[in-house]
């Protein structure tokens, strides 16, 4: 007599398979507190803030086929943009869901999109209009679109962890996210391990999206005062300044007379006749655009700047986890005794090799000669 159990045992075992190799959802809370739940990993996202893409872009070898809306402030740094439809020419596809410098988001748009997830900055909830930002969360969720606020920009050395593998979770890429948290947390502890024999913690003051014909916008509390206090210094504008940015006096700039000038460039500056650094910035043009920062008038006043205690750096390591090469690269000039054997460049190279799905090749920071 045929033993006809093991077929139908093995044809029962294929029919329930699926089931169980049915992944769970994904639950999560975002930096809101807020649950997020996917029933798989995200293919289909908008994102708040565009720049984001370079965010993704540490976590998987092709952020862009992931995006199918965006905020369009990545296009205003036009060189990093074109390295990347250079590489994925499909970037040319993603619908805008709201301009650069606008904070309107169009949520009808959002929807038309079908996305899967929507990321959001805590930027826009702390320091944009809170009740619009309800109404396009509320929007999104009713129609059953999942909503994930992260941050990288309003206090990166609280969140940026906590956001990328918020990330890496939501979209499939946990053990990746894992694997750059470990590399930030090695490079940022010898920095803090370091500072711990500095003596003191020389005052700066940095000057963002520098352009001799607005003096001076400087950070209060969080973004690039994180980077600084980071590195073992103090920001002189976050004594005056109650948020996140302002605008400090020319004459409290000289008053106060800092150890330390530090300029934040970037291309988009080329046109106001500012710094420029970052993608595709050639050191020429970084020297001679910090050349002319320099001698504006006030700025050149300065003993940091006639003693050679001036710097500038990329403006765009304010919304990227790949602010650890900022922090490395502020604690190497605050601090020389304590980071001589530090190499930036040497990071962004294993940044590059390890991580990144466009490389950041250009000049991200000069030095007065």
């Amino acid at each position: 007599m045929k033993n006809f159990a093991t077929p139908f045992a093995l044809l029962l075992l294929i029919l329930i398979l699926p089931a169980w190799a049915r992944a769970e959802p994904i639950v999560v809370k975002d930096l809101l507190g807020r649950e997020v739940r996917l029933e798989k990993p995200a293919t289909r996202i908008v994102l708040g803030q565009g720049r984001h893409i370079q965010v993704l872009s540490l976590l998987t070898p092709d952020p862009v086929s992931l995006v199918v809306g965006w905020k369009e402030d990545f296009k205003r740094d036009k060189p990093s943009f074109d390295a990347y439809r250079r590489k994925f020419p499909a970037i040319d596809a993603i619908t805008s869901v709201g301009q650069a410098n606008d904070p309107s988001f169009s949520v009808e748009t959002a929807i038309s999109l079908k996305p899967d997830l929507v990321l959001l900055s805590l930027s826009v909830s702390e320091s944009g209009d809170a009740d619009a930002t309800h109404r396009i969360v509320d929007q999104l969720s009713g129609a059953g679109i999942p909503v994930a606020f992260v941050d990288f920009f309003t206090h990166p050395l609280t969140n940026s962890q906590s956001s990328l593998r918020l990330i890496g979770k939501l979209i499939g890429r946990e053990r990746q996210a894992e694997d750059f948290i470990a590399f930030y947390q090695s490079h940022l502890g010898i920095v803090q391990t370091r500072l711990k024999d500095a003596t003191s913690r020389p005052d700066v003051f940095i000057q963002v999206h520098a352009a001799g014909d607005d003096c001076c916008n400087s950070p209060g509390r969080g973004v690039f005062n994180d980077f600084i206090e980071a590195a073992g210094g103090h920001n002189i504008a976050a004594d005056i300044l109650p948020g996140v940015i302002g605008k400090v006096s020319l004459e409290y700039l000289l008053q106060r007379n800092p150890h330390f000038y530090i300029a934040t460039g970037g291309a988009h500056l080329a046109a106001r006749g500012g710094l420029v650094l970052g993608t595709g910035a050639t050191p020429s043009v970084a020297k001679d655009s910090f050349s002319r920062l320099l001698k504006t008038n006030g700025i050149a006043q300065l003993s940091a700047v006639r003693e050679g205690r001036a710097f500038g750096i990329w403006h765009l390591f304010n919304d990227t986890p790949a602010h650890i090469v900022m922090i490395e690269q502020l604690a190497k000039w605050l601090h020389p005794d304590l980071f001589d054997d530090i190499d930036p460049d040497t990071t962004i190279a294993e940044i590059n090799a390890r991580f990144l799905a466009v490389p950041m090749e250009g000049t991200y920071w000069i030095g007065k000669d």
